[in-house]
């Protein structure tokens, strides 16, 4: 979980190989309508992201062996939303604003613009005082970030 540019769908990908299961873009889950709001700079509401987020949560009853899903999840109440599908644990890759509006403005072919990254920083609501999150600095390498999940997953 985390802003845009954080590196949730690298990480993930990466995360998801490690621990031989499946990976999620919860980018692919959004809809049509939602994905062109964001492409023409437009914020989602609760609203646009309702849906979005039980879809999600039904892929995490899907998966009762466990899955790998990216999500920004930047309020409280959709990680709860997300929690309603199955135990569930999160890596918040923690990003500072001025990286995150450097990555989403380098990335090319996404269909999130560059201009809604301060929209991303209102809503966040960072998960510091919640169970089973693991804060991450989003900057570490890939391989970096997978190695303290992996450490964490298995010392508990």
């Amino acid at each position: 979980m985390g802003v845009a540019g954080c590196g949730k769908s690298t990480f993930g990908q990466a995360l998801a190989q490690s621990l031989s299961l499946s990976w999620i873009e919860g980018d692919d889950f959004h809809s049509a309508a939602s994905k062109a709001k964001m492409a023409a700079g437009i914020p989602l509401d609760d609203g646009d992201r309702a849906g979005w987020l039980h879809m999600l949560a039904g892929q995490i009853k899907n998966h009762p062996k466990g899955c790998v899903i990216g999500c920004s999840a930047l309020k409280t109440s959709y990680r709860d939303i997300l929690r309603s599908g199955g135990e569930l644990r999160f890596a918040y890759l923690k990003l500072t604003r001025e990286e995150s509006q450097k990555r989403v403005s380098n990335r090319a072919g996404h269909f999130f613009s560059d201009t809604l990254v301060a929209s991303q920083f209102a809503a966040l609501q960072e998960p510091s005082s919640e169970p089973d999150v693991i804060t991450l600095d989003a900057t570490l390498a890939t391989q970096v970030l997978v190695a303290r999940v992996l450490a964490q997953l298995t010392s508990t």
